[in-house]
């Protein structure tokens, strides 16, 4: 049996995943050659390891294949964990979100959806159910499952972006506003610093309207007082497009910026270019 030890001083990579619309993501990370083992390692050193080592135990060699977007293999791993603890909801989410990485999105739904009957509070599983929904575009569905998530655990910010993304996308402007502004009160630097809690849990931020939801998003960080990043989306918004920014004007949630030089240059109406003589 190959045994794979690792130094104590290494961390294990767990992925931070963000999804596209269709599920699929930038598979071009070279594979390199990494052989899991027939059973899942101890954690505990014995004779054969070095001072200093430990062998790497089944669900970090999972979580290592992950981070190298080795996903079949990945999936290989966390499969043979859960066959081995079927009563383990945390490997039967890893799987799930394994195999959702290859847009095995119904097998990836039987998993997640078998660790919540596992562990009814496990508001990470039932996020990723709901980003299902949410990439089949049954928008009505994600909310549901976001929402059940929240019920689970209201403390974490992705699930109310989540929420935010899902009620946008329904055309639900003022409460994907609420939700947004309630994951900048939970975590200001959210938007900033991405999604993932030790890579058990997905976010999908495809949109249908970039103009509007950047526009959105500055409304959500002007309200949380958060001016800077305000300017930032208004500014995309326009770049992508959208066609109602100078709504800031008559908009009181942003009376703090519209004295600010950059807003003053957004709102600008383009000079008429006088026709040649």
């Amino acid at each position: 049996m190959t045994r794979i030890r690792v130094a104590l001083s290494v961390s294990v990579f767990l992925v931070s995943l963000t999804l596209s619309s269709t599920g699929q993501t930038d598979d071009d990370t070279r594979r390199e050659s990494f052989v899991p083992p027939m059973q899942a390692p101890s954690q505990v050193s014995n004779a054969n390891t070095s001072p200093g080592e430990r062998q790497i135990t089944g669900e970090e060699l999972g979580d290592l294949f992950m981070a190298r977007k080795q996903y079949r293999e990945a999936t290989e791993q966390y499969r043979m964990l859960a066959d081995q603890n079927p009563h383990n909801a945390v490997y039967l989410n890893k799987l799930g979100i394994a195999l959702h990485q290859q847009t095995a999105l119904g097998l990836a739904l039987k998993y997640y959806e078998r660790a919540v009957k596992v562990n009814p509070q496990y508001a990470d599983a039932e996020n990723n159910i709901g980003t299902i929904w949410y990439q089949r575009k049954k928008y009505g569905r994600a909310v549901r499952a976001y929402q059940k998530a929240i019920k689970m655990r209201e403390d974490m910010p992705v699930l109310y972006s989540n929420l935010g993304y899902a009620y946008f996308s329904q055309g639900k402007y003022d409460q994907s506003i609420v939700a947004f502004r309630t994951a900048l009160a939970k975590d200001p630097q959210f938007f900033e610093r991405g999604s993932s809690r030790t890579g058990s849990i997905l976010q999908d931020r495809s949109v249908p309207d970039r103009g509007r939801f950047y526009f959105l998003l500055a409304k959500s960080f002007v309200e949380a007082g958060n001016l800077d990043r305000a300017i930032f989306y208004l500014r995309k918004a326009k770049e992508e497009g959208y066609t109602q920014i100078n709504e800031v004007k008559k908009d009181p949630a942003f009376a703090a910026v519209l004295k600010d030089p950059v807003v003053i240059e957004l709102l600008a109406p383009k000079p008429v270019e006088s026709a040649e003589p």
